[in-house]
C-alpha cells in the first residue's frame, strides 16, 4: 500500500497502545492482539479451507450472523473463522456457537498480515459493511483468495469519490465482489470505475426476523401493557437528551404506558430516570407481575432484552437521535409499529426510507416531538397505518442473505 496508509496505521497502531492506559477497553483490544497468533496456532487447521468473516464490531457481527449460520445450515463442515476489530465485538461474541475460532483481528501492518493470513490461510475473506484495510485487501487479492463485502453502502462524501481519494479506491478493485444495500451505491461505484458490484440488500432485514422469532415472553411487561385501552410506547437505546423529551411527555399523557431500556443501565442512569418521573414505576430486574401490572412504566435495566419487549408495544422510540446517530430500527419495525427519532439518523438508509413510506417520523424539539407523538397516541387509525407501512417495509426487504449466499456458493450450498 502506499506508505502514506502504513504509516497512518503505524500511527494508529501506537496511539492504541498509549491509550490503553487511560482506557480498559482499548486495554483489552491491545492484550487481544498479543494472543492472535498463539491462538490461531492452537485453534485453527490451516489446511482446513476456513470462510474467514470480519465484522469491526457488535452490529456489523449482526449484520454478517445471518450469512454465517446460512453457511453453517446449508454447509456443515465448513469451518469459520470470525474476527472483530473492536472489543465491543470480541468481549460479547467470543463464544458464539457458530464460528468454529473467534479472535481479533491484528492491525493492518503488512508483516501482521501476512502472518496472520500465513497461519488461518482462508479459503474466502468476507468483511462486513465498512472495512476497507488495504493491506489485507492487497495481500488476499495477491493470493488470489476470493474476497467479498456484504451490506456495504456508499455515500457521495466518502473519500472514495474525491480527487484525492485514488489510493482508497484501489483498495475496492480488491473485492471479487462487493454486495450492496441499493442502487445508489451501486452508481457511486460505477461513476468510479467499479463494477464487481450486485445490489443484494441489508442481511440486517433478515436478522431482525431471526431475533423476533426467538424473542423471550416477558410477563412483566405482559401485565404493564395488558390494559389494551392504553397506547405502549418501548423506548430503546435511549441517552439522557432523548430522555428530555420522552419523560415530560409521558408524565402529561396519562393514556400512554413506558417502557424505557437505556443505552446504559449504570445505577445513576436508571436513578436519573426515575427521579424525573412523575408516575408509578418499576424496574424490570426487581418487580413483580402483580407490581409491573400496577405501574405505567418499566424500566428495563438489564442487557438482552429490547428485541424482546418491542413486541408488546404499539409506538417505538429508537434513542441515539441527539448524539452520533440512532441505534437500530429494523429490530423495532419488524412488529409492524411506527418508530420516531431524534434528528440524527441521516446516515442510515433504513430510517430515511421508513420515513419516506410514513412508517417512522423524526423530530427536533419538543413542539415537534409533540406533534408527531399526538397522532399516534390519540388516533388509532393513524397508529394502525403508519404500524402496517413499517412493516411492510421490513417484508419488502427480506432476502439479501439468501441473495449473498447463493451468489458466493453457488449450487456447492445444495
Amino acid at each position: 500500500m502506499n506508505p502514506l496508509y502504513s504509516i497512518g496505521i503505524h500511527v494508529m497502531n501506537w496511539g492504541a497502545k498509549a491509550a490503553a492506559w487511560r482506557s480498559p477497553k482499548v486495554r483489552k483490544m491491545v492484550e487481544g492482539h498479543k494472543n492472535v497468533i498463539p491462538y490461531l496456532r492452537e485453534h485453527v487447521d490451516a489446511g482446513a479451507g476456513y470462510v474467514w468473516l470480519h465484522a469491526a464490531s457488535l452490529g456489523e457481527f449482526e449484520q454478517g450472523r445471518p450469512l454465517i449460520e446460512m453457511i453453517k445450515r446449508e454447509m456443515p463442515d465448513k469451518k469459520i473463522l470470525l474476527t472483530f476489530f473492536s472489543p465491543s465485538g470480541y468481549e460479547v461474541r467470543h463464544d458464539y456457537p457458530m464460528a468454529d475460532a473467534v479472535c481479533y483481528l491484528p492491525f493492518d501492518i503488512k508483516s501482521r498480515v501476512c502472518e496472520f493470513l500465513d497461519t488461518v490461510r482462508p479459503s474466502m475473506a468476507i468483511f462486513v459493511k465498512y472495512e476497507f484495510w488495504g493491506n489485507y485487501l492487497q495481500e488476499l487479492s495477491r493470493r488470489k483468495v476470493p474476497t467479498y463485502i456484504i451490506s456495504a453502502i456508499f455515500r457521495p462524501s466518502q473519500v472514495f469519490f474525491k480527487p484525492w481519494g485514488g489510493m482508497f479506491r484501489s483498495m475496492l478493485r480488491c473485492y471479487t465482489k462487493i454486495f450492496v444495500q441499493d442502487d445508489n451505491s451501486r452508481r457511486l461505484l460505477h461513476g468510479i470505475g467499479v463494477d464487481n458490484v450486485e445490489v443484494a440488500g441489508d442481511t440486517r432485514f433478515d436478522r431482525v426476523t431471526d431475533i423476533m422469532r426467538q424473542r423471550v415472553e416477558i410477563p412483566q411487561i405482559a401485565a404493564l401493557t395488558a390494559d389494551k385501552k392504553c397506547v405502549t410506547l418501548v423506548a430503546g437505546s435511549t441517552w439522557e437528551p432523548d430522555e428530555e423529551y420522552l419523560l415530560p411527555y409521558f408524565n402529561s399523557h396519562a393514556g400512554l404506558k413506558l417502557v424505557i431500556a437505556p443505552h446504559e443501565v449504570r445505577p445513576d442512569r436508571i436513578a436519573g430516570i426515575e427521579k424525573r418521573l412523575c408516575r408509578p414505576s418499576c424496574r424490570l430486574s426487581e418487580c413483580t407481575v402483580e407490581e409491573a401490572s400496577k405501574a405505567d412504566c418499566l424500566i428495563v435495566d438489564c442487557y438482552g432484552m429490547l428485541s424482546s419487549a418491542y413486541r408488546y408495544g404499539n409506538i417505538a422510540y429508537i434513542g441515539g437521535g441527539f448524539g452520533t446517530g440512532i441505534h437500530n430500527v429494523n429490530e423495532a419495525a419488524v412488529y409492524g409499529m411506527p418508530v420516531v427519532f431524534g434528528p440524527n439518523y441521516h446516515k442510515f438508509k433504513e430510517a430515511r426510507d421508513l420515513i419516506e413510506c410514513g412508517g417512522a417520523f423524526t423530530f427536533d424539539d419538543a413542539e415537534s416531538f409533540a406533534s408527531v407523538m399526538g397522532p399516534l397516541v390519540d388516533d388509532r387509525d393513524s397508529l394502525r397505518l403508519a404500524g402496517e407501512k413499517a412493516g411492510e417495509y421490513i417484508r419488502r426487504h427480506f432476502g439479501a442473505t439468501e441473495r449473498i449466499f447463493s451468489d458466493i456458493f453457488g449450487s456447492c450450498g445444495k
